[in-house]
């Protein structure tokens, strides 16, 4: 039996909960990919990093009674996948150096760029099933990433479940762009592509602070789908007088009933995440993003899923990380009593 005063232990299993996936409530997929990150590579190795650093935590949670007791089992984090991801991801990265250096590409380029948009969506489509075999068992499911493509099938097979569901975004960045860098699946196209699901009915993001005008101009002409509550502006409200409670229930009112969380931890102050794979200065503490998501489930709403990305593979990254998808699974727990 699961002593939580005691020390963790290491068992090859997430917080290292003495849980199987046939007996838990949530399961968390790993994803070990970072095959389009332009900047600074090694969140593939992020869900490792946690895994390990997720032993050290001390269980009691102020959100949810016997926390721990909450069964939750992390998918084997296999050695081939960051492998295969890794060669395709060096592809990916000389691609983007002959970019950046406004290097003319080649008809093998060409091949390359169809080779990992391949690659990305069959990793795309095993995370869909994998999902969508647990929640037919009636399981929460969760994306544990990788960089911030990793959740596009998981909320591809939430849509098989759910008609209409909303996204909350916790990100620096508002990743609608359309096939960055010529990669379909890439990092910051991520709520682009999630926007082609119908189900989708609304894109709320919260701390965007990096964006380019044809993201603005999408947000602009989305009709109403994309509500994007930038860091600046908070800021602002909160330096003349606003509480950040307030700032949360309009955040909050955006949403429907059903809300999906994508959680790139470059939402944070990268003080909290310096090893991210694209940091942005300003941003969130961690307890300001706990305070809203508890503050959703004060109101009503449930949460379907979620996703942690953009993790470090540093150790002081993964010791945030750790807590942040602690907390984020008793959220879920507490959303889905």
């Amino acid at each position: 039996m699961f002593n939580p005063n005691e020390v963790g232990i290491n068992n090859g299993n997430i917080f290292g909960f003495p849980y199987t996936t046939a007996e838990s409530k949530i399961v968390i997929i790993p994803v070990l990919s970072d095959i389009t990150c332009s900047y600074s590579k090694g969140t593939a190795e992020g869900p490792q990093a946690i895994l390990e650093a997720s032993t050290q935590l001390d269980f009691y949670s102020p959100y949810l009674k016997n926390a721990w007791k909450t069964k939750v089992a992390l998918l084997p984090i296999l050695d081939i996948e960051l492998v295969e991801n890794r060669k395709i991801g060096k592809l990916a990265t000389a691609i983007i150096q002959k970019l950046e250096n406004e290097q003319a590409l080649t008809k093998q380029d060409e091949e390359t760029y169809q080779k990992i948009n391949n690659h990305c969506k069959e990793l795309n489509l095993k995370v869909e099933q994998t999902a969508t075999e647990y929640l037919n068992q009636n399981k929460l499911v969760a994306v544990l990433g990788g960089d911030h493509n990793s959740p596009l099938g998981l909320i591809n097979a939430l849509a098989k479940k759910h008609h209409n569901f909303g996204i909350l975004q916790i990100d620096a960045h508002a990743d609608l762009r359309e096939a960055y860098e010529g990669f379909e699946c890439s990092h910051a196209s991520i709520m682009f592509n999630a926007l082609k699901v119908p189900q989708v009915g609304k894109l709320v993001q919260v701390g965007i602070r990096d964006i380019c005008p044809a993201e603005i101009e999408l947000i602009n002409n989305s009709k109403g789908r994309i509500k994007t509550f930038f860091d600046w502006d908070i800021k602002a409200q909160q330096y003349t007088g606003k509480t950040w409670s307030t700032i949360c229930e309009e955040i909050i009112n955006q949403l429907p009933d059903l809300v999906y969380i994508s959680y790139d931890i470059d939402g944070l102050d990268p003080k909290l995440c310096p090893h991210t794979g694209t940091p942005v200065v300003g941003g969130f503490e961690v307890e300001q993003i706990n305070f809203l998501i508890n503050k959703l489930i004060d109101s009503g709403k449930k949460i379907i899923g979620f996703d942690l990305n953009e993790v470090g593979n540093v150790e002081w990254d993964a010791n945030v990380g750790a807590r942040v998808l602690y907390r984020l699974c008793n959220f879920l727990a507490k959303s889905n009593l």
